[in-house]
């Protein structure tokens, strides 16, 4: 997958998810998301952080003593925003190709894949995954090394995607679908969860 398409499906995601939180209740914007401690609102502000500029990554980073993942959490239950207001900014952000300094298209992809789970699964609503989008995000975690390392949590399986062409690891064999793959490897529970920990305990 080129970088134009990726971007093409980012576009098209951020589209689809702003209308989907858009028609959301009162009470669905603040339920709980698969985020731990995030509400769905939190989950959407989020997105719409992911095109700070250098400057303000660096000020946010200082607040938080360099520390990333506070960081994250802090913008996003900070962020005061109407639930217009935050649908009005994923919007606005469709055409563009702003990212945050460090990271590659595939990065954003990932973002609006997953957390567009983490807000529509808890709500019990099926947002499907562009199969092609989820195995460059998939291979994009399994070969990350740093800030984290994904296939570190699959150590002695090899996961083969039943509806898409990934592969990968070696060892005890799960067979899912990409979507569930690419949430196992962002250590989200998924439909195979219970296998691969099964494994690993035996």
């Amino acid at each position: 997958m080129n970088t134009d398409e990726i971007w093409h499906i980012i576009d098209e995601q951020r589209t689809g998810l702003a209308d989907l939180l858009e028609s959301l209740s009162p009470e669905q914007w603040e339920a709980p998301s698969l985020c731990e401690g995030w509400k769905v609102r939190d989950v959407a502000a989020h997105l719409t952080h992911s095109q700070m500029g250098p400057l303000r990554v660096v000020v946010e980073a200082l607040r938080s003593g360099f520390r990333f993942d506070p960081m994250i959490s802090r913008l996003a239950s900070s962020d005061t925003r109407s639930q217009a207001q935050i649908v009005a900014a994923l919007r606005g952000m469709v055409g563009s190709r702003k990212r945050i300094i460090g990271t590659r298209p595939v990065d954003p992809l990932t973002d609006v894949l997953v957390h567009g789970q983490d807000i529509t699964v808890p709500l019990g609503i099926d947002r499907p995954m562009p199969a092609a989008a989820a195995v460059a995000c998939a291979d994009h975690l399994w070969h990350m090394t740093f800030p984290m390392k994904p296939a570190g949590r699959v150590k002695g399986v090899r996961l083969v995607a039943t509806d898409a062409d990934f592969a990968q690891g070696q060892g005890y064999e799960i067979k899912a679908p990409i979507r569930d793959i690419l949430m196992l490897l962002t250590g989200r529970r998924s439909g195979i969860s219970d296998q691969v920990e099964a494994h690993r305990n035996a």
